[in-house]
């Protein structure tokens, strides 16, 4: 597939699915949605020291949101909320102004680089971390 949105390695994220399903005990949840197109995603957090601990999402949206919750399913464990914050800063401006993808371990946000020309479209890379930091602000 040659499409600059769908490039086979977010296909691939996408597809494992990184975090899928629920926590059988969640500290906090937050939920995003984009009226735009109707993506909905919901992620469940443990923290232990102000730290997420686990980390569960249930997406119901693009594959460019499933990618995305998929990077963080697999690299959330130990953030906080300043790094998750500093996260969706950097990838606000990997988007926007085409500024540098994050670094390790947020590296496979290189991946959404197509995504650059289609403004529209970053607020679907964006929904899931905007679903850990609403988790993050509700209260316990």
């Amino acid at each position: 597939m040659s499409d600059p949105l769908y490039r086979k390695e977010l296909l691939r994220l996408a597809a494992d699915a990184h975090g899928a399903g629920h926590l059988s005990v969640p500290h906090r949840t937050g939920h995003a949605h984009n009226p735009a197109c109707g993506d909905k995603v919901t992620v469940e957090i443990a923290l232990d020291g102000g730290r997420i601990s686990e980390f569960a999402q249930e997406t119901k949206a693009c594959v460019l949101a499933q990618a995305s919750a998929s990077i963080l399913g697999r690299t959330l464990k130990g953030a906080s909320r300043e790094s998750v914050e500093t996260l969706c800063a950097e990838i606000s401006a990997m988007l926007a102004e085409n500024a540098a993808p994050p670094a390790s371990p947020f590296g496979d946000y290189a991946d959404f680089v197509g995504a650059v020309e289609f403004p529209s479209r970053h607020r679907c890379v964006l929904l899931p971390i905007e679903a850990v930091l609403a988790a993050f602000a509700a209260e316990e």
